[in-house]
């Protein structure tokens, strides 16, 4: 025999269940030996707790707040972003190194207090490590919010800034997938690793070399370095700075969580532009200052070549990567055709692919502005890479690069005898040098209309 009762019944039923339930946990807390710790949101002397602050971001970032009976939903300051905040008086539970703790919204007397619930078996062996990964979740979420600042240094000696804004991103870099993804993880490895590097009594630093031609990328990496880190930028101009107690004094000046950047060093070693001393250098990049001045902090020099640096200047410790910038294969060629035209096969690149193959090649920055200006017609586009590699690639393979002197320019297309024709109408393409010149024109004609063609690519991808 079935029997039907009527809904309101059976939610009834339900509700005295739930109600039964909460009181039986109540009475299994009151048996079990429990500590609570109450975090106010005022000190004594009525001054803000800076830990409830961080207990706040800490509980509403917890996937288990979703649980809870009520929880607040209010818009974040970022578009579509939503911000997830416990109710007074409700609880929500946390498990830290496999003990199980809860998190209460007190509110009492005009004063909010979050109340933390331990059992007395647990405290001695979580409460610290506790308090110290709600300080970390704290520190990281604070890291990814703050604003990054571009910092250049004056020919008075003092650092100015602008926000920085820069677009590249690691995913957007054109760079072999599986070194991308270890420098990915040697970044992520980086910042946990502060307790690793004072137990060793280093100096919590990282630092990196990029070489390779001039519009390879370096300085777009540098940049999607930074936004990955959530660092400030610090350039280094070596032209603006007098003498070595200039340098130190703009290394004294920076601050903790930042990217210092030095781009050209090669120039600067080879042809001595300035006043600096070569020892002044080396004790900026591995000194004892430059120990003593801050904590994680990330250093990146660039170069051309390190084929005429001294090697005390590359030496471990001075720099702990080097990552070398080639001209463009065709695996970085798609991942620009992806990023520029969002194209991710067409037709046309087994062809692309063998001139690749055949020892053609040409630097992303090139390759980039062409597909800028040709991005409404990706096929456009692809075939005018076609004939750019066809008419100059053939002078920037890696072999004939090889050949030629290491103090000596590359030699311009113009003088090798190439020639081209219209380039957006034609379907093919001038000389690099000559492109420049036309991309320029079209630039600033275009920037004068509806600013379309603001982005300089020859800068963002040097």
């Amino acid at each position: 025999m079935v029997f039907h009762y009527p809904i309101w019944v059976l939610a009834l039923v339900l509700g005295l269940v739930a109600v039964a339930l909460k009181k039986w946990s109540r009475v299994g807390d009151w048996f079990q030996a429990y500590q609570l710790f109450k975090v106010p949101e005022f000190n004594e002397n009525t001054q803000d707790n800076y830990l409830y602050r961080k207990v706040s971001v800490y509980i509403n970032s917890l996937v288990a707040l979703e649980d809870s009976d009520f929880t607040n939903l209010f818009s974040g300051k970022k578009a579509n972003e939503i911000v997830l905040a416990l109710d007074p008086n409700q609880t929500v539970h946390d498990t830290f190194l496999g003990a199980r703790v809860s998190w209460t919204n007190a509110h009492a007397n005009s004063c909010r207090t979050f109340v933390l619930k331990i059992r007395k078996k647990d405290k001695r062996r979580i409460l610290r490590p506790y308090l110290q990964h709600i300080h970390s979740v704290f520190d990281e979420f604070e890291q990814r919010k703050r604003e990054v600042s571009l910092y250049m240094n004056g020919a008075d000696g003092r650092w100015r800034s602008v926000p920085f804004s820069h677009p590249s991103t690691l995913e957007t870099i054109a760079m072999d997938s599986d070194l991308k993804n270890r420098v990915k993880s040697d970044l992520e490895s980086f910042l946990k690793s502060k307790q690793y590097y004072h137990r060793l009594g280093r100096v919590w630093k990282r630092s990196f070399l990029l070489y390779g031609p001039s519009g390879t990328g370096k300085s777009s990496f540098v940049a999607a370095m930074a936004k990955f880190l959530c660092y400030d930028v610090y350039d280094v101009d070596l032209s603006r700075v007098s003498d070595d107690s200039d340098l130190k004094l703009l290394l004294l000046q920076t601050r903790n969580k930042s990217v210092i950047v030095v781009e050209d060093l090669d120039r600067f070693v080879v042809d001595k532009t300035t006043t600096l001393s070569f020892s002044g250098v080396l004790n900026f990049m591995d000194g004892l200052l430059n120990s003593c001045c801050g904590d994680e902090r990330v250093m990146v020099f660039t170069m051309n070549t390190k084929d005429h640096i001294d090697p005390a200047m590359l030496r471990p410790g001075r720099v702990d990567v080097h990552i070398y910038f080639p001209l463009c294969d065709f695996n970085a060629f798609k991942t620009l055709a992806n990023s520029y035209l969002g194209v991710k096969d067409h037709k046309l690149f087994p062809q692309l692919e063998e001139i690749f193959q055949s020892g053609a090649t040409l630097s992303p920055a090139e390759i980039g502005e062409i597909m800028i200006v040709n991005r409404s017609s990706p096929s456009r586009a692809l075939k005018s890479v076609i004939t750019a590699l066809q008419i100059n690639g053939d002078s920037r393979s890696p072999a004939k690069i090889g050949q030629r002197s290491a103090d000596k320019p590359p030699r311009p297309a113009e003088e090798a005898g190439d020639q081209g024709g219209g380039f957006l109408c034609r379907e093919s393409v001038h000389t690099v040098r000559e492109f420049r010149k036309l991309y320029g024109f079209l630039r600033l004609k275009s920037s004068r209309k509806s600013g379309s063609f603001d982005l300089d690519s020859n800068q963002n991808e040097r």
